[in-house]
């Protein structure tokens, strides 16, 4: 045993000095050399923002809701209807003209005043440009 461990060490010894003789470092003297450069481009956003009058148009109403009107109209048409009615058709003639009642005042509801005015908005818009140039960059040396 003792005489394998010795052959290993002599064998790791032996080819450590082998490969210590093999190699070697020359120095040569550079006569020309010349930079290597290629040009990139390069694209960099910016944005051009302004400011523009847009026409707008706002308008309201100044009449009732259509569910208000609904309602008064039914209320309305089922009073008239009770007043009309007599004996058994009474009952029919308060839904009758609660049903009219409200049909005709949610109508009436929809014709309110409704204006319009018209004016300009001031809106700011934005575009993204790019603003382009080229760069030389050095890649390294030919010798």
């Amino acid at each position: 045993m003792r005489k394998f461990f010795l052959a290993v060490i002599l064998l790791l010894l032996g080819t450590n000095i082998l490969a210590a003789s093999f190699s070697y470092t020359e120095y040569v003297e550079v006569t020309r050399s010349e930079p290597i450069y290629r040009t990139i481009t390069k694209r960099i956003p910016y944005q051009e923002c302004w400011y523009e009058e847009v026409p707008v148009e706002y308008s309201y109403d100044e009449g009732i809701d259509d569910n208000v009107g609904a309602l008064i109209g039914g209320v309305a048409g089922g009073i008239i209807g009770h007043q009309i009615g007599e004996g058994s058709g009474k009952t029919a003639a308060t839904v009758g003209g609660a049903i009219i009642g409200t049909l005709v005042g949610k109508n009436l509801s929809k014709k309110s005043d409704t204006y319009v005015e018209r004016g300009y908005k001031r809106v700011k818009r934005c575009r993204t440009k790019y603003e382009e140039h080229e760069e030389r960059i050095q890649r390294g040396y030919r010798n």
